[in-house]
């Protein structure tokens, strides 16, 4: 019986992950075989590309693999200490990246617009994160300020500070984020009652709040599309 090859130099030309990113780009490869590229090679008669299959299935996805810590990753059959640091080096690139996406760039056209971005630098966080996003008049993000850390409630945050840069920085409009930890968006009575003051505040201050985007592990909730009444964005 062949055992299957536990280096990528080892598989045929045609099915090398490396040779393939070069015909047709990192995009055209699977999670699996960019993270085979990260280790460089397998172990235990396993290619670096089976113990990535093996490791996001044993997980579930890949934004799991992605939140899991060292020691977390560590234990994974076939991946060990050295491919851990390796993983979490990787994801923290790719996490230091998101937070320095061009700004100004990004038109907000949709929830998904934002909430695609801010997923894998939010969804992770173990307590929650209220920022808000700052946009011009055409929608463009300028900026996206953290202002609060800790239980995101109307108790605790003064409503107030959701302003203080856009004010600052003549924002057109703003839309307010933030995470669950439990990793279900799902607004709670608190998420609302914040919302409802917040747009309040917009009207007098002439700074519409445009969406509160609560963000999960996986998934996000967009209040406006539930149904919640914000203002208008665009040209005033």
């Amino acid at each position: 019986m062949v055992s299957p090859p536990h280096r990528l130099r080892d598989l045929p030309p045609e099915e090398r992950p490396r040779e393939r990113l070069a015909r047709r780009g990192a995009a055209g490869l699977s999670a699996a075989e960019l993270i085979g590229l990260v280790w460089g090679s397998g172990s235990a008669g396993r290619s670096a590309v089976q113990v990535a299959t093996e490791a996001l299935a044993t997980v579930g996805s890949l934004s799991r693999l992605a939140a899991a810590s060292p020691p977390e990753l560590e234990v994974i059959s076939g991946v060990g200490e050295a491919r851990a640091a390796q993983l979490a080096a990787a994801f923290e690139l790719g996490r230091r990246l998101l937070a320095d996406w061009p700004t100004g760039r990004l038109t907000v056209r949709a929830p998904r617009d934002l909430a695609d971005r801010l997923i894998l630098q939010m969804g992770p966080l173990e307590r929650e994160e209220l920022r808000v996003v700052l946009l011009n008049t055409r929608n463009a993000v300028l900026a996206i300020e953290t202002v609060y850390r800790g239980n995101v409630s109307t108790a605790l945050v003064r409503v107030g500070e959701l302003f203080r840069d856009a004010i600052r920085q003549h924002a057109a409009g703003v839309i307010i984020v933030h995470n669950h930890p439990s990793g279900d968006p799902s607004p709670s009575p608190d998420d609302l009652h914040l919302t409802a003051e917040a747009v309040a505040a917009g009207r007098l201050l002439d700074v519409p709040v445009l969406d509160h985007l609560i963000i999960g592990h996986e998934a996000y909730a967009s209040l406006r599309d539930r149904g919640i009444p914000f203002d208008r964005g665009g040209q005033r």
